[in-house]
């Protein structure tokens, strides 16, 4: 018996089902994003060991050494943990996979002016959920279009297998894989307004533009999420969350997945 949806159109569902991804408008309303802004523009002037280390004395050649990802901050920052857990992101999951999300990753990306894109690949490769896949929700923090370094995803490539990466262009991504698109596979920009949400599924291709304006920064906040039934994931995101903030293990898969490889898992994508 097909459950019922909670908040998605049927449309809605068909098109994530069939694209493998799906643009929410406004779930982050601007209250929401000013908190966002105001939490992490605090976190970019400190040092947090493991999970934001900014080059504070570089000599600005590459932008992200002075503002890298925040990885996992949900595991240092109430404000972080509170949007990992938001419910209109949980209730769109609850619909895309027919059951409850786990949460098992946040992130922050501040893209400043000039950094370089990220090279296509597929999240699932890192967070090797299984059985089902993971979801991102990629949140737009700032308008995300092509120059200022937005997404790019491969439609339907959601039903490729994950398949090991090349080497990336490393003048034009600041990750090291690189997968390439099916043959039939277009590379696709998406254009983003502040509190969109992306949702995607772990197989999808996709990556981003450099940011090629001079004085505009492309933030992002972008959590990953396992179906509920799922019972293996990285090493690395373990526990995860339920909506009500209680910790959950899933059995450690460990790294390597198909390709046999260490793969960094905490530190790709």
């Amino acid at each position: 018996m097909t459950q019922a949806l909670r908040v998605l159109t049927e449309e809605q569902k068909k098109q994530f089902d069939t694209d493998g991804y799906l643009i929410v408008k406004g779930l982050f309303s601007n209250s929401d994003v000013t908190e966002i802004v105001e939490t992490f523009d605090k976190i970019s002037t400190e040092t947090i060991p493991g999970y934001f280390e900014p080059n504070l004395e570089g000599d600005g050649s590459d932008p992200l050494q002075r503002y890298p990802r925040v990885m996992h901050p949900h595991r240092f920052n109430e404000t972080a943990m509170k949007y990992m857990l938001h419910n209109p992101v949980l209730e769109v999951l609850a619909d895309l996979y027919g059951e409850e999300a786990y949460a098992a990753q946040s992130m922050f990306y501040y893209k400043p002016p000039g950094s370089r894109g990220q090279a296509l690949h597929q999240d699932n490769f890192y967070l090797m959920v299984e059985p089902g896949n993971c979801i991102a929700a990629w949140t737009a923090i700032d308008a995300a279009y092509e120059d200022n370094g937005g997404l790019l995803v491969v439609p339907k490539s959601n039903t490729h297998e994950i398949s090991c990466p090349d080497k990336a262009d490393a003048k034009e991504s600041f990750t090291t894989h690189y997968v390439k698109p099916p043959k039939d596979g277009v590379v696709m920009p998406v254009n983003m307004d502040k509190g969109d949400v992306l949702f995607f599924n772990g197989n999808l291709i996709h990556g981003s533009y450099r940011n090629k304006t001079k004085d505009q920064f492309r933030r992002a906040f972008i959590c990953h999420y396992a179906n509920s039934s799922a019972t293996k994931i990285s090493q690395h995101y373990n526990p995860l969350y339920r909506a009500d903030g209680s910790k959950i293990e899933l059995e450690s898969n460990p790294d390597g997945g198909p390709c046999g490889v260490e793969v960094g898992a905490a530190f790709y994508h």
